[in-house]
């Protein structure tokens, strides 16, 4: 058969193919075997064909004039009309395979007709004879697709267009090898592929593959090609067949590895494509399963006798061959860790220090020390992100990275004041260590090592320093790890002012780029930015801003709070790591959720709000389901069923747990918005659901550790936290004994507490308070 040619043709994006798709009709049902697992929806589109009158054509087809058939045209729904103006010998094959497929076509919700010319009226479609040789796809009076009629040259052909017309969104045909790698690299930890080759576009395997798709295309992703030498590429030189394979790639959690592939072996038809990938949904065996037959009773005795002794043996072997145990299962981490025990890790990259090393080696040179446990399941699992920083950091640091296991050396972390695991500290020298207290992943762990390079505040000389500084160039390799400049103003005379501000520098180390000028010019400086002294230069690079804040009888907690709200986005993307950060601002969250980029008016409107100040009670922000797919699991626990994109939300979590959902039939404006929170605050609007105040619980009260530290704990007073203090007040003979104390207390900028926020009543249930950290969002 010659290989067909297929070109793509512009098509109009259907956005809700999987909420308009219904349940396929019984025929296709139980050709499928279907079970209670599928969930299959019909396209809502009609395919009707433009055909050349014909009077041989079997009555299956409808036949419409054209006043007729315009009139019955539906939004959303497709037809294909030939107006028909005189028998054509030509097209009796084609109306005979055309007639084959009206009923496999309409078991997919697809209708099949045409349309006669008439004199009375006139069409563009009733043209000349070369443009009757086409079929045309329309929705509505739109107009979608279009094929030469010797494409559809069989019944195979014409399902198998239509549907693959009809699924363009939901089966993606790659030519290269860069393409299938590229969807299986996009679809690791998310999605399994059906990935089939066929030899052309139109053939009965290109039909069952369509039909395979229709039915699970929202489960799996679905590939094709019918290029030789992409199924060469992956190891298969029988270009002669077709052939599906199922990339098992929902389990693969690590990017560098490959997605584990099992190839289909019976011929591609639609029945075995089902079994397939039925089969394809158990579990993961590993080996192939050998079936024993015996014949007899004795027979069987004897096999169960002699494979008793084995058994018994098979249960001494070592216990990392058994399955883990009710304790690791209920910790998730521990879980993790123990299902990568064997998971080697190039720990050759870090320098592993002994109680005789230790002084050595971290006098000698600017060290990061990571104290584990090797006991312990966080800090095995922390180790793994280590490591990835070191390969980060392979050949451009000069910081040593390092680790003791404090399982092994107990006596040398408690001189360290190592009291918990996993905990990392930076060694300089001349210096008292600084702790790290961020969350425990490579990045965040990266940007504190980065921005600690530099004394903070860093001491600006002159005022062309200032400019430099506050337009990045003076850090401008800093810039991706802090978004945010600060810089102090100040008077020579201020040394309170300027020993506060110096306090909070050292508190923010490592989160934050900070400066200070206090040279006899100041005053250009503050009277081009218009700040009066002393003040903060907050310079914002991304938005090209620089904004002055005063510090008049502003103390250091007072100056690290401004510096610490000054971090947070106006509108920020809410993503899992830095939802904790607005969650304790302790004020309502106004969520956009997006299935992908905002609109650019969505966020106009939005920040126009936030500069009127009538965002003040509230938290705005937007969640992208591409980047947080979690997001999916939240709107599904605040509606029954999956509601339309873009969505806007209030919710409450922090005094009554309500949820308000923004009209969907309004569009999202500056003036609609803003009398639907009136409503809000007037008590107007009904919720759609009041989230429960659920506690998070140990799984078994032996588990509760927390209650069992906080009853340890109430046996002894409380010791107030030490003061900061500067690094020039540290002592070289006490640097490897006490940690300097701006360090201890030092916490990240994502869990410092907003010690003073507005509780607001802005709902009339907002009077009852709930534990916030209690709740789910």
């Amino acid at each position: 058969m010659q290989r067909i040619a297929w070109k793509y043709y512009p098509r109009q994006q259907d956005h809700n193919t999987e909420q308009n798709r219904e349940k396929s009709p019984a025929s296709v049902q139980l050709q499928l075997m279907m079970s209670s697992s599928f969930n299959i929806f019909r396209v809502g589109i009609s395919f009707v064909i433009m055909c050349i009158f014909y009077k041989s054509a079997v009555d299956s087809l409808s036949e419409l004039s054209p006043q007729k058939y315009f009139s019955t045209l539906q939004p959303g729904k497709a037809s294909l009309a030939y107006f028909c103006q005189a028998d054509s010998p030509r097209t009796s094959i084609f109306l005979e395979e055309l007639n084959e497929a009206v009923t496999p076509l309409q078991d997919y919700g697809i209708s099949v007709a045409k349309v006669n010319c008439v004199k009375e009226e006139t069409s563009r479609y009733c043209g000349k004879e070369k443009d009757l040789m086409k079929a045309y796809l329309f929705r509505g009076n739109i107009l979608l697709r279009e094929f030469p009629t010797d494409v559809l040259f069989d019944v195979n052909a014409i399902v198998a267009h239509v549907l693959f017309a009809l699924l363009f969104n939901e089966v993606k045909y790659i030519t290269t090898l860069e393409d299938l790698q590229n969807i299986e690299n996009a679809l690791k930890g998310k999605a399994n592929i059906a990935f089939a080759y066929v030899r052309a576009i139109g053939t009965p395997e290109h039909r069952a593959v369509m039909e395979a798709a229709f039915v699970y295309g929202t489960t799996y992703q679905f590939v094709l090609t019918t290029e030789t030498a992409l199924l060469e590429s992956i190891g298969n030189e029988d270009i002669e067949n077709a052939h599906l394979y199922f990339f098992h790639c929902k389990q693969v959690l690590d990017l560098t590895l490959q997605c584990r592939r099992t190839l289909m072996e019976q011929p591609l038809t639609t029945l075995n494509i089902h079994q397939f990938i039925k089969t394809m949904e158990a579990p993961l065996l590993g080996v192939p399963v050998e079936f024993l037959v015996l014949d007899d009773i004795d027979s069987l005795i004897s096999h169960v006798e002699s494979n008793v002794h084995v058994e018994e043996i098979q249960e001494d072997e070592d216990e990392d061959t058994k399955s883990p145990n009710m304790d690791v299962q209920d910790d998730e981490v521990a879980e993790t860790v123990y299902r990568d025990r064997k998971r080697p890790l190039p720990l050759e990259l870090t320098v592993e220090l002994t109680e005789e090393t230790f002084n050595t080696t971290v006098v000698a040179s600017d060290s990061i020390v990571l104290f584990y446990a090797g006991w312990q399941a966080v800090s095995m699992a922390f180790l793994q992100s280590y490591i990835d920083l070191a390969i980060k950091l392979k050949g451009t640091s000069t910081m040593l990275l390092t680790r003791v296991n404090c399982a092994d050396w107990s006596d040398l972390c408690t001189k360290q004041n190592v009291t918990e695991f996993p905990v990392v500290k930076m060694y300089k020298e001349g210096k008292n260590p600084l702790s790290y207290a961020g969350m425990l992943g490579t990045e965040d762990l990266l940007k504190f090592i980065q921005l600690s390079r530099i004394s903070c505040p860093v001491n600006i000389t002159s005022v062309q320093e200032a400019e430099e500084y506050l337009s990045g160039e003076l850090y401008k390799d800093l810039i991706s790890y802090s978004s945010v400049s600060v810089l102090g103003l100040f008077s020579p005379n201020m040394t309170t002012a300027k020993e506060d501000f110096t306090e909070a520098g050292n508190y923010l180390k490592g989160y934050v780029i900070t400066g200070i000028y206090s040279e006899e010019d100041v005053l250009i400086l503050s009277d081009k930015y218009a700040a009066t002294l002393p003040a903060l230069l907050l310079s914002r690079h991304k938005e090209g801003k620089i904004e002055s804040i005063p510090l008049a009888n502003s103390h250091a907690q007072d100056i690290i709070q401004i510096i610490t709200n000054a971090l947070l986005e106006t509108f920020p993307e809410i993503t899992v790591e830095n939802l904790p950060i607005y969650l304790r601002l302790q004020k309502p969250l106004l969520i956009l959720f997006s299935d992908g980029s905002i609109n650019p008016q969505y966020k106009k409107a939005i920040l126009m709000l936030v500069k009127e100040k009538h965002l003040d009670s509230l938290t705005p922000c937007w969640l992208n389901l591409k980047n947080t797919p979690v997001g999916r699991g939240i709107l599904q626990s605040y509606f029954d069923t999956m509601p339309p994109l873009p969505l806007l939300v209030v919710v409450n979590l922090h005094s009554g747990g309500q949820v308000f959902a923004f009209p969907s039939d309004q569009p999202i404006t500056e003036q609609n918005l803003l009398l639907w929170l009136k409503k809000l605050e007037a008590g107007l609007e009904n919720h759609i659901t009041i989230l429960p105040a659920q506690e998070w619980k140990p799984p078994l009260p032996a588990y509760d550790f927390l209650s069992m530290m906080d009853a340890a704990a109430s046996q002894h007073p409380t010791r107030k936290d030490p003061e900061c203090t500067k690094e020039t007040d540290v002592q070289e003979n006490d640097k490897k004994q006490h940690e300097d104390k701006s360090a201890i207390i030092k916490e990240p900028i994502e869990t410092l507490r907003i010690k003073h926020w507005n509780r607001s009543n802005w709902f009339k249930e907002g009077e009852k308070s709930f534990r916030h950290d209690n709740k789910e969002l």
